[in-house]
Parts: C-alpha cells; structure tokens; sequence
C-alpha cells in the first residue's frame, strides 16, 4: 500500500551536499514540539487545579498519563521503526500528535483531557523513538555528537518558550492553547518530514513483538507511579499503596525474567549489555529528572503567570546556549566523558544555589541558567556515548531507550516534587530541590563509571 511506503526524497534535497544536516533540521520540529509541550504543560497544573477543582495529585496526570504512555511504546515504535521504516513511523508521529493536540484543545474534563493526552502520547513515541536513529544514520557517527547537539538545542528552544508562551497564552487566551498552539507546528514539521528526511536504507529483520513485555512495562510503570500519587494527595484508599507497590515490583520482575528468556524482548538485554549503555541510560533518567523537577516546582510555589515562566525560560535557555556552543567553545580534546562529568557536577550545584533563593528573581533565574547549561553539557555527551555503543541495525531501538529513560526521569521529576511538597510540610520545597542535586549526582557518578565505548558493527 501506498500508505505504508515510504516516499524518497526529492533528487534536489537528496543529491545536496547537506542533505544529512536537512534531515537533522526537519527531526528539530519534532525536538522542538515535543518539548515545548512538556514545559508548558507544567506551568498550566495551577489553572486546571483551580477550573477542574482538583488537587495537583490529580492534575500531574495530565502529565503522568501522557509519559507513561510514551514509555510503554517507545520500546514498541522503535522495534517497528527499524523493520517497517523510521521516516514513516516519524512522519505518521506528526500527524497523530497534531491532532491529539487539536483535541486537548477542547477537552471537556479533567478526565477527558488525560485520555487526548495518552492519544498525544502515541504520536509523540512515533516522533521519539525515531529521533536520535534518524539523526545519527542522516550524518554519520563521526558528525553525532555535533548533530545530537543541534537536536539538543532545538529542544532547549522548545523548553525555553514553553514557559514563556504558555504563562503568556494562560493570562490572556487560557490554557486550552496551550495544547493548540502544537497544531500549527505540527503541520510544518508534518511537510518537512516528507520532503527532507531519508529512507530507511539498514532495516532490521522483522520479528515478532513482545506485547505481554509491552504490558508488563507499563503497568509496572503505572502502578509504582500512582502509589506514590496515593501518597502525594490523591484520592485513591490507602490500602491502594501497598497492592499497587506489590503489583509494580512483580510486573518488573516477571518482565526481566521474559525479556532474557524470549528471542523477540520489548528491551533487548544485547543492547543494555554494554555498560556504555545501561550506566548512560541512568544518566539520562537523572538528567531529565533533574531538567523537569524545577519545571513542576516553581509554578506550585509561585503561581503560573508570564513572571514565573519567564523567570522558568532561564533552565532551559542555558541549555539550548550549551548545546549549542559547547562544541564550539570546549576543545576538541575534551571527550565525551569529561563533558558529561562537568555537566552533571554544574547542574548539581545549580540546584543547591536553588535553595538560597525564595523567590522567582534574578539569583533564582541565575541559578536556573547554571543548571540548564550543566544539563545542555551533560545530555547530548550522554546520548552520544550511549548511541555510538549501539549497533547501526538496531539505533532506533537504543533511540528508543534513551527516550524511554527520558520519560521516566521527567515523569519522576513531577512525581517526586510533587510528593515532597505534600509531605515536607514548611520544607517541601527545599527537599524537593535536594532530591534534584542527589539525581544530578547520580547522574555524573554514571559518567565517570560508564567505561570506554566500544562501537559495534
């Protein structure tokens, strides 16, 4: 069918010189529009609470539903990705995730916007699970970290103008454009795919999908995430906590027994194996914990209004300038290790400056700026390390990792805020930000363990 073929690329794009860095500019509409909704989604939690009268417990799912969402099928889009065709899946990602958008946008309820969400979900995993394969087979290894980087920034921008915009569009327009700004987004990076990305030249054999490993990821997921909601204030009986914490230890459990016993696995152990991988993918998990934690913080203690997304800009502005410029400005002799080490150990200190200060003002935006360009060094040097241990035939599956451990790390920087500012009474805020610097901490002690990467063919 038609439908399900994918389209080359125009002889005029496809025989330029860039035709690679074209390819990368086309996946920065994705970057860009994936992340400008994860930070502005943040920054509308005090407006739901006070229109759908609900506690935040209740309202962080409008961002829970839609990561667990995307960590239950990135696994599933990747596998898909690299058997059936990256710029398909990407390209069908746009125009699922578009209209989701569209639908937020009209949401009657609380409950109903969580489910559009789940639906944006599944088209933002079709985005994710290519993003980082398409990148590094458009350029070449030898130009990833420069074009991982570039992918990077384009996501800091997405992040940046994401709390500016939305505490903008919340005071004057309301949240639901929030969600509708995304359409007209959607529809360009929906046009640029077709025309600028390449086909799938190193498939994979196809084999068959592992969906009770799907199943049990994701009601591990779920389960060990709403019993910590149960403790954050949401209205589910306490005798829920412990059945949901059994419930998630199990469905992990029987998962890890399944993906090392089956020939098809969800997440294939052949790619964890290396410790470049596995101890990057902690990294990355630590790093988006600690970039999305300060997003979901200072709307609850300050409100949601244009000052405090401002103010928010600064995290993510400090990333975009360091994934930028620190290929340009850091020597060439300064691998991939080191930049990851200094990243983690800036953004950690960061978030301790964040505890001298009370208020959204300028040492608060300041140290914001710090920890945004400590992550903007860590993250693209993580991602580079863990990509170039994956083989070429299986990139959009490891993409597809580094993505998953993305959606888990911000999921737990909402979840975890959220649980110590309900239960850290006076200093909930300050243990909030000391669960941010022990992630940061975290995330460089897995640089400096994570060993030399070794590349296979």
């Amino acid at each position: 069918m038609r439908a399900l073929t994918e389209r080359p690329r125009p002889s005029a794009i496809r025989d330029h010189p860039a035709a690679g860095w074209f390819a990368v500019g086309s996946v920065c509409f994705g970057a860009f529009m994936g992340q400008l909704d994860a930070s502005i989604v943040t920054l509308i939690f005090p407006a739901l609470q006070r229109e759908f009268a609900q506690p935040l417990a209740a309202v962080q799912w409008v961002s829970l539903a839609y990561l667990l969402a995307l960590i239950g099928s990135l696994a599933a889009v990747g596998r898909f990705a690299d058997s059936y065709g990256r710029k398909l899946l990407y390209v069908y990602g746009f125009a699922v995730f578009t209209a989701a958008s569209a639908a937020c946008g009209v949401a009657p309820t609380l409950w109903v916007l969580i489910v559009f969400r789940v639906l944006q979900a599944i088209g933002a995993a079709m985005l994710q699970a290519n993003s980082v394969a398409l990148v590094v087979t458009s350029v070449g290894k030898s130009h990833a970290r420069a074009a991982l980087g570039v992918q990077a920034a384009a996501q800091a921008l997405g992040l940046a103008a994401g709390p500016a915009v939305g505490g903008l569009l919340v005071d004057s327009l309301g949240w639901r454009y929030v969600f509708l700004v995304n359409v007209p987004v959607g529809i360009l990076g929906l046009i640029a795919g077709q025309f600028l990305l390449p086909r799938t030249r190193d498939s994979a054999r196809p084999g068959r999908f592992d969906w009770l490993g799907a199943i049990l990821l994701a009601t591990a997921s779920t389960t060990l995430l709403l019993a910590v909601s149960v403790f954050s204030g949401l209205a589910l009986p306490l005798w829920s906590i412990p059945t949901m914490v059994v419930a998630g230890i199990a469905c992990a459990a029987a998962l890890i027994r399944r993906e090392r016993r089956i020939d098809h696995p969800v997440i294939d152990p052949t790619v964890l194996r290396p410790a470049a991988v596995s101890m990057g993918l902690v990294g990355a998990l630590c790093g988006y914990l600690v970039l999305f934690g300060p997003l979901t913080l200072l709307p609850q203690l300050h409100g949601g209004h244009g000052g405090v997304g401002l103010v928010l800009s600064c995290l993510p502005a400090g990333f975009a300038l360091a994934a930028v410029c620190g290929e340009r400005i850091l020597p060439a002799s300064v691998g991939t290790r080191v930049r990851a080490v200094g990243g983690a150990a800036v953004a950690t200190f960061g978030c301790l400056a964040l505890l001298l200060s009370h208020r959204p003002d300028v040492a608060t935006a300041a140290a914001l700026f710090g920890t945004g360009v400590g992550l903007g060094m860590f993250i693209p040097a993580n991602n580079a390390a863990i990509m170039r241990a994956v083989p070429t035939r299986m990139s959009a599956t490891g993409g597809g990792m580094v993505n998953m451990a993305r959606g888990l790390g911000t999921a737990l920087g909402v979840t975890l805020v959220a649980l110590c500012l309900h239960t850290g009474g006076s200093a909930g805020a300050q243990v909030a930000l000391g669960v941010l610097a022990g992630a940061g901490v975290i995330a460089g002690i897995s640089a400096i363990r994570s060993p030399a990467v070794i590349v296979t063919p």
